[in-house]
């Protein structure tokens, strides 16, 4: 193996904390990242790892030496695919909200891959906060207002979200009118993953934001179950407009209090701030801001 073989067996070591998931990233064997390392520190003459029978983390010598690594072997990948022709090649990970991915990211994948078909692309789906160096993780697709200071951002699209009740709600409860007359009516608890709340509904009334919270029957966490409970009339939900398009057309859920809209929800992709970006994250990046704004 060559040195940068090395470092980028080594750098795999310390982002997965395992020398096993290291070795299934990078497919090579464990025995073969294993003796990379101890090369390495026979080289540099420091210990790099902590290595226990459960944990593998660096020391301080190996967390500057990681730091390094990453630094040069972007460098080398942002070298190679300088020359013509030369397409980005390798895993991609990424995390994506599960509604996002079947209705923006998949049905486009196809020509994704097609554009770029040295690109192997894995997809975990989720909405919980990952640790993308810990997990392995390139980007996360997210929808909300990111608070990370650790992550860069990247916007790609604003989604529009809309009030939704079920015929058999509102024929039991009514027609809501106005948000400062919602007496009597109930929601559908969403309880977000990221604070463990139940959120509100939020409603503009007058140029200023509002946020309303209702009795809940049922409340659930994840966005499938969230849209099954509103379709069987226990409460109000709100949703971005396109994971309820089929519902509106089938009439199953109306839009209710269209009179007070809420604010945008903005889509961003987020990565490491101290991780120079890869070509194939890069690219990826550039090619789902024109599929947000293609579909939108």
């Amino acid at each position: 193996m060559d040195r940068f073989d090395a470092m980028r067996a080594f750098s795999r070591v310390v982002e997965r904390r395992s020398f096993t998931l290291a070795a299934e990233d990078t497919g090579l064997p464990r025995s073969t990242v294993t003796d990379a390392v101890k090369q390495l520190e026979a080289r540099l003459g420091v210990r790099l790892l902590q290595r226990t029978t459960r944990h593998v983390s660096p020391t301080l010598d190996g967390e500057a030496y990681y730091q390094r690594c990453i630094s040069i072997l972007a460098d080398i990948e942002d070298a190679e695919g300088a020359f013509a022709g030369a397409k980005p090649k390798g895993m991609l990970r990424v995390d994506v909200h599960g509604t996002l991915a079947r209705h923006y990211v998949l049905p486009s994948l196809p020509s994704f891959l097609e554009m770029y078909p040295d690109i192997e692309f894995y997809m975990s789906e989720g909405d919980r906060l990952v640790d993308l160096v810990r997990e392995g993780i390139d980007c996360v697709l997210r929808v909300g207002t990111p608070d990370d200071s650790d992550m860069v951002a990247r916007r790609v699209a604003m989604l529009e979200e809309v009030t939704l009740a079920a015929p058999a709600y509102i024929e039991k409860h009514g027609l809501p009118e106005h948000p400062d007359r919602l007496d009597g009516h109930r929601m559908v608890g969403f309880r977000s993953t990221a604070t463990g709340g139940v959120l509100p509904l939020e409603f503009m009334v007058g140029g200023s934001i509002r946020n309303v919270t209702l009795p809940a029957t049922v409340t659930v966490n994840a966005a499938e179950s969230f849209m099954s409970v509103a379709r069987l009339g226990l409460g109000l939900i709100q949703v971005p407009r396109y994971h309820a398009e089929r519902d509106l057309a089938a009439g199953t859920l109306v839009h209710v209090l269209p009179d007070f809209p809420l604010t945008e929800t903005p889509v961003s992709l987020l990565y490491p701030r101290n991780r120079q970006l890869s070509p194939r994250v890069r690219v990826f990046i550039d090619w789902l801001v024109k599929v947000f704004a293609r579909q939108s």
